[in-house]
């Protein structure tokens, strides 16, 4: 009998061990904040001939923190400046990015350095 009890007293431990030697359930730890939204600008191929749908959206509506990624598609460079002061990209090569976070509200056009009949607009809210 006194092996029959230390037997099953052994796989109970056994039991216990291998499922995590816990009763109670485990808590999800939450996921951290967001540190903001993004956005993309497209670029396409043979861009610098489409003016005003150069940038694709060529109006992009965003809000307050968001981060604004431009991504050159095309087989040339470009660049993305802002008719205000802002932001001045600098020349990007195809299959390159710039990225521009807005902490402002307001409308902001821009325009690509190279090829100034590139424009696009980016409204804030």
């Amino acid at each position: 009998m006194k092996s029959l009890l230390l037997g099953a007293g052994s796989l109970l431990l056994i039991l216990t061990i291998a499922c995590g030697g816990s009763s109670s359930p485990s808590s999800p730890t939450p996921a951290p904040p967001s540190s903001g939204s993004s956005s993309t600008v497209s670029i396409p191929n043979g861009a610098s001939f489409l003016t005003t749908t150069a940038f694709s959206p060529d109006v992009d509506d965003v809000t307050v923190g968001t981060t604004v990624t431009w991504t050159n598609n095309d087989s040339t460079a470009h660049t993305s400046v802002s008719d205000q002061p802002g932001w001045d990209s600098g020349t990007f090569a195809p299959g390159r990015s710039f990225s521009f976070t807005f902490s402002n509200a307001g409308t902001f056009t821009y325009h690509c350095a190279i090829h100034p009949g590139m424009v696009g607009t980016i409204v804030v809210h």
